[in-house]
């Protein structure tokens, strides 16, 4: 599945995007991409976790591309519960043109067409221009805290 989104009206500089799951061939770009928008930390390797995702819910790995460039990535999930985001990035010569916001909505779109009731998302509390991002397209703090354990040390 590709979804071709078209720039809008004049006056907006914005690109048109070609959404489409992630390939293998996508691997080294895509964790290229990750880095450059500081999304990868010494504990999670980039590369298993694209390992893991091709394991389950494949599909929902989408890259968003510009003029056949990568320019975007989101990982999502669904369990029957909840739909999760992750890895959601936009190259930095390619922000505040829209393409997260259609990587999103597309996103979105496909979980809704799931079932999925709710989406949750983990952000770093000292990341405020993805807060003011998420907040923006509709996103509300939620009343929890988040924990984790390792199971599988990377």
């Amino acid at each position: 599945m590709t979804d071709r989104h078209p720039a809008p009206d004049v006056g907006n500089p914005a690109p048109a995007v070609d959404i489409r799951p992630f390939t293998a061939t996508d691997t080294d770009a895509v964790v290229s991409l990750w880095r450059d928008c500081d999304l990868t930390r010494p504990w999670n390797d980039p590369y298993k976790d694209i390992a893991r995702k091709l394991q389950v819910q494949c599909e929902l790995f989408l890259v968003a591309t510009v003029e056949g460039v990568l320019a975007g990535t989101v990982m999502a999930g669904y369990d029957g519960h909840r739909g999760w985001i992750n890895y959601l990035a936009v190259s930095p010569g390619q922000r505040r043109l829209g393409i997260a916001r259609r990587l999103m909505a597309h996103v979105e779109k496909v979980l809704a067409e799931r079932g999925c009731p709710k989406i949750n998302l983990q952000i770093r509390d000292t990341n405020v221009d993805v807060i003011a991002f998420y907040e923006a397209i509709g996103y509300v703090q939620d009343p929890v805290v988040s924990m984790g354990r390792r199971l599988i040390p990377d």
